[in-house]
């Protein structure tokens, strides 16, 4: 326990597999179940990974498959995942600093400009649990109440879903009540708008909140970390939009059969869901490939660091983009917002975005061996997806083997935990030899 405690990267792997295991057997349970008998090993180990991860991938129909006790404990285990990830991922990043010395805190904080300390964890904790129950609170009246007075739901069957779809939105998830998801409210701006906003605020993460509500009048004072990840934030969401709207607009399986509001409004909620929210209302297995594409390349990247959200994270794509333009341009430094960033930095980037691509591309070829004949593109799609829990499906997890869904497990734990601990297992792990080999070029490129 001790070894453990000394490397703070392993304690966010162990107990997220400690409340799987645990979601797994409640589940498993018949009292969880819709009608008699229980649910397979293997479908309680699916869901429970997919809601503690926050995927929201699923290979039953969660409307009629899981009673409400089932569904309570969807909504359970993934508001303990959301909640967890955002707040553990944060804490880890006050334990690394808390390894460095006085002067390197010191430069730490100068450089980033954070504001966050180890004596204000208790600060962060709360911050986290009133932005995500606040928002969540917003959400479900709007939602409940749309449902209510427009739909003619029960009140209290209006509240429940209201409540569930918040949870799953700000957490980044996707499960539904409803067999088809959220495609009859493909034209509702009521019902998608609060949802997609929750997905947008709780995939900024927390170390973000913590500064914009101190600092929301004053762009000028944010961090590095805050300004990468508001402002690509908001590209990655305007090229979702685009690309969405522009590629599907005369599918007729798709934005084709809608109006020009509604397809403003279906391309606005396709193109920010991506970024890991896992919510549909148009099919994604009927778009083109084109617009796959982009939506694969969107999942991969994910949403803000110490969020709900997945992928490789937007800090990670940004600063490997400055990296990248730095380089081209023959500058020494790489510089953000007039702040130099530091080579450990740099180097801890580009080892998170390799093993990244390495995961998807090793999780796609062993999906394409134990799959025969299904499409690279398909296999790719629900490969990132399962990666960057964005919960995105072309229809393919549903049909898979044992085997394949071993896989999918493996790609949404290894999505939601591995990015964290690699980075913070990086940092905690640096060494400063007091000595240096010399220095030698191989010719690269």
């Amino acid at each position: 326990m001790r070894r453990t405690l000394q490397h703070p990267a392993r304690i966010v792997p162990l107990a997220f597999l400690a409340v799987i295991a645990i979601g797994t057997i409640l589940l498993m349970l018949p009292v969880s179940r819709r009608g008699t008998g229980n649910a397979s090993f293997m479908t309680a180990w699916f869901t429970a990974t997919s809601a503690i991860t926050t995927s929201g991938m699923t290979t039953v129909d969660t409307a009629t498959y899981w009673s409400n006790f089932g569904h309570v404990m969807l909504a359970v285990l993934t508001q303990i995942g959301g909640y967890g990830i955002a707040t553990m991922a944060t804490l880890l990043g006050l334990l690394v600093s808390q390894r460095l010395g006085l002067r390197g805190r010191l430069m730490a904080r100068a450089e980033t400009s954070s504001g966050l300390a180890l004596g204000e964890i208790r600060t962060v904790l709360t911050l986290a649990a009133v932005v995500m129950f606040a928002s969540e609170l917003v959400i479900t009246v709007i939602v409940a109440g749309r449902l209510w007075l427009t739909y003619d739901e029960p009140l209290g069957s209006a509240l429940w879903e209201g409540a569930f779809n918040s949870i799953q939105a700000f957490n980044n998830s996707g499960f539904s009540l409803r067999s088809d998801g959220l495609f009859s409210f493909v034209d509702d701006w009521w019902i998608c708008v609060p949802l997609v906003l929750g997905v947008i605020i709780g995939g900024l993460g927390v170390p973000v909140l913590y500064e914009l509500v101190r600092e929301l009048r004053k762009p000028a004072a944010w961090s590095t970390h805050t300004r990468l990840t508001v402002w690509g934030s908001v590209v990655l969401l305007v090229v979702g939009f685009v690309t969405v709207l522009a590629f599907e607009w005369a599918n007729p399986d798709t934005l084709g059969p809608l109006g020009v509001t509604e397809k403003i409004l279906a391309s606005f909620v396709q193109g920010t869901i991506p970024r890991s929210g896992g919510f549909n209302t148009v099919d994604y297995g009927a778009m083109d490939t084109d617009t796959t594409t982009i939506v694969t390349g969107l999942m991969f990247i994910g949403g803000g660091s110490a969020s709900t959200a997945g992928g490789i994270k937007v800090t990670t794509f940004f600063l490997l983009a400055y990296v990248i333009w730095t380089e081209v341009r023959g500058e020494r430094d790489v510089v953000v917002g007039r702040r130099r960033i530091a080579e450990a930095t740099q180097r801890q980037a580009t080892t998170v975005a390799l093993l990244g691509v390495a995961t998807v591309a090793g999780g796609t070829l062993a999906l394409l061996a134990l799959t025969k004949g299904v499409p690279l593109d398909r296999a790719l799609v629900e490969v990132t997806s399962a990666f960057s829990t964005a919960g995105i499906t072309v229809g393919l997890t549903p049909e898979l083997p044992v085997s394949g869904q071993m896989v999918m497990i493996a790609l949404m734990f290894i999505g939601r935990v591995g990015p964290i601990a690699v980075a913070s297992a990086l940092a905690l792990n640096t060494r400063h030899r007091q000595y240096r080999y010399p220095e030698e070029r191989p010719i690269v490129g």
